[in-house]
């Protein structure tokens, strides 16, 4: 197994790989997926050093968590393994979130059987439930520390008022939102407050969904999930193309790819954040991983963060839905 860094989440002894694995694209989100394929990509993560796998109940709703379960059988004790539950399906809608206390118990228990394992590394809840106050959905996943179900706790998509509720509820291990260049003011205002509290950060897209990576040059190439989301239309996709071509260039400077190049600078803008690009390829994977070579002086990341400023992309970073379920 390769040796990668590797960071802390938190205070409680929690450490990954500084770049993991987003598992939700292995479930067709992005495309069709293969499920010998998928399974084949983590073990190879893992024996390039990888070691935080991100999963949900929401990913296929159920299918994520059987192809990572079956991925991990003998490997179990070489990853931090996380799944995140509190979304719900609603045909022809916006998902739909759960954060009472019996629902966590029970999503807790599909979890545990789909993955086929005793004990869940780190628990996120997907969404914040506005309708059950956090303290008692944060109660009720303490439990699950209590009875030896999971290791840490984490949420996704919470504001800092709500974190800083949750962290005086049980300890909070980490928190995890959308977070890369082009996806910057919300992330930026809960890193400050993680910071405060010592919760480790998580960055989800952290490749802005593609739009970073240089393989979106065109408007024609926007398919699939990305042509709903307003970034990604053709109102906006001209000027967030702009603000791409100019990380692409630095790139060329540095000789590195745009990937690397956007990764490094999130890895630099603090100890405490690890990222989890989603892929179905090796030869991305390994790619990605490559950033942790790629070595940015300070004004390297000055630069970069001036060609991309917060609130410089147009568009929101979901579908009016998805928006009301973030920074709740």
């Amino acid at each position: 197994m390769s040796s990668i860094e590797h960071r802390a989440l938190g205070t409680g002894g929690l450490k990954v790989s500084a770049i993991g694995l987003g598992c939700m694209s292995l479930s067709g989100v992005y495309g069709e997926a293969d499920d010998a394929a998928s399974e084949t990509l983590i073990r190879d993560a893992i024996g390039l050093g990888v070691t935080h796998f991100d999963s949900s109940d929401m990913y296929g709703w159920g299918h994520n968590e059987g192809v990572v379960g079956r991925a991990l059988k003998g490997l179990r004790d070489k990853v931090v393994l996380v799944t995140k539950f509190g979304q719900t399906q609603n045909p022809g809608g916006p998902n739909g979130v759960n954060g009472r206390p019996d629902y966590v118990q029970a999503a807790c228990e599909a979890s545990l059987k789909r993955l086929g394992v005793e004990v869940i590394d780190v628990y996120y809840q997907h969404r914040v439930d506005p309708s059950v106050p956090i303290e008692d959905t944060v109660g009720a996943m303490q439990k699950l520390v209590e009875q030896g179900k999971v290791r840490f706790l984490g949420l996704s998509e919470a504001s800092p008022a709500t974190i800083r509720r949750a962290a005086a509820t049980a300890p909070i291990a980490c928190v995890q939102t959308e977070y890369s260049l082009l996806y910057r003011q919300e992330a930026e205002e809960t890193l400050a407050t993680t910071r405060q509290l010592g919760i480790g950060y998580v960055a989800y897209s952290p490749l802005g969904r593609g739009f970073l990576t240089g393989a979106i040059q065109e408007f024609a190439q926007v398919d699939g999930r990305r042509a709903a989301h307003p970034r990604f239309q053709e109102a906006n996709f001209a000027h967030n193309r702009s603000l791409a071509a100019k990380v692409e260039a630095i790139a060329a400077e540095k000789g590195c790819s745009p990937s690397q190049l956007v990764l490094a600078w999130l890895l630099a803008q603090g100890p405490d954040i690890v990222a989890i690009p989603g892929t179905r390829y090796l030869p991305r994977l390994q790619e990605n991983l490559g950033a942790l070579a790629v070595k940015l002086s300070p004004e390297d990341v000055a630069r970069i963060s001036a060609a991309v400023p917060p609130g410089s992309a147009a568009g929101t970073r979901y579908p009016a839905g998805g928006m009301k379920a973030v920074f709740v």
